[in-house]
């Protein structure tokens, strides 16, 4: 996920205002083109169609991504009642149509059933891994694509309008590996039509808000004034939820070459080792001794 090339030593998140019509990948190639950093990756892809938040990490943070990508999603987002496609959002092509229309009624009525831990197939167009290889790959070849179900949790789900007959709004919170553009579908299989995905924003992934997001042209703006670093989170906002352990500057040493440390810690497990307000390794605790995970240079 991270790119890595020459150039500065950046370290830290910037929250990213997606653009329709870029991928992730993009937008990570454009963040070290701007910034002339050199390396960065995103926190949880979105697709071309989708905008908002993208948080990408930059330098130490790359080390941090998997904490943001397994963290609580948020997003806003328009169904489109009558038309099925075949990517299951407004990118594909039209294989169904239904002059069916749900109620605001029967919506409300069929939400709690796509509420809590639910098994959802991953649309065909999706990057889940199918006999070795992505399952949009073999479905633009034209081949089946035989998708198992999987568990997903969706914490929060919300009915915000009707906007008319055709289209509703939601709001949903959800954990990893959840399809928006799946629930879609499968809701209006619920209700007895065929429906599509229209409209779909991200607001918040984790600790990152929407909020704190800022345009491509805003950052481009921004690199060569003073006012970038405001922009910039620090390294360990994607550590938040980890409980921290101040260490002294000789244990820090230890850390940062491998070795184990005393700590007086009260509960075992994953802990955030920082030395004079500074991150310095992910460490886990067994007892009374801290040993590194994962080692940060800042």
């Amino acid at each position: 996920m991270a790119r890595k090339r020459k150039g500065r030593p950046i370290h830290g998140w910037l929250v990213i205002d997606k653009a329709a019509g870029m991928t992730s990948a993009r937008v990570v190639a454009r963040v070290l083109g701007i910034t002339g950093a050199a390396k960065a990756g995103h926190g949880g892809t979105l697709d071309p169609m989708a905008t908002g938040v993208l948080p990408v990490a930059m330098g130490e943070a790359t080390k941090t991504v998997a904490f943001v990508i397994g963290s609580a999603k948020t997003y806003r987002f328009t169904v489109r009642w009558g038309e099925a496609r075949d990517t299951d959002d407004a990118d594909g092509a039209v294989t169904a149509t239904s002059a069916a229309r749900p109620s605001e009624a029967a919506i409300r009525a069929s939400l709690p059933a796509f509420t809590g831990t639910i098994l959802q197939v991953p649309p065909d167009y999706a990057a889940v891994k199918v006999r070795g290889e992505r399952a949009y790959v073999l479905a633009r070849k034209g081949e089946a694509v035989d998708m198992a179900p999987r568990e997903v949790v969706i914490d929060r789900l919300d009915l915000v309008e009707v906007v008319d007959a055709d289209h509703a709004a939601f709001e949903m919170t959800c954990g990893k590996g959840t399809y928006v553009r799946a629930f879609a579908r499968d809701l209006a299989a619920r209700l007895g039509t065929v429906a599509h995905l229209a409209a779909l924003r991200r607001t918040a992934v984790g600790q990152f808000r929407d909020d704190d997001a800022i345009s491509l042209d805003k950052l481009a703006a921004l690199v060569h004034s003073a006012a970038l670093p405001e922009h910039m989170r620090p390294v360990e906002t994607a550590l938040a939820d980890i409980p921290a352990q101040a260490v002294t500057e000789a244990q820090a040493a230890c850390l940062r070459n491998g070795q184990a440390v005393h700590v007086l810690c009260s509960a075992p497990g994953l802990v955030r080792a920082t030395a004079s307000g500074r991150l310095v390794a992910l460490v886990e605790v067994k007892g009374d001794r801290a040993h590194p995970v994962r080692v940060f240079n800042l």
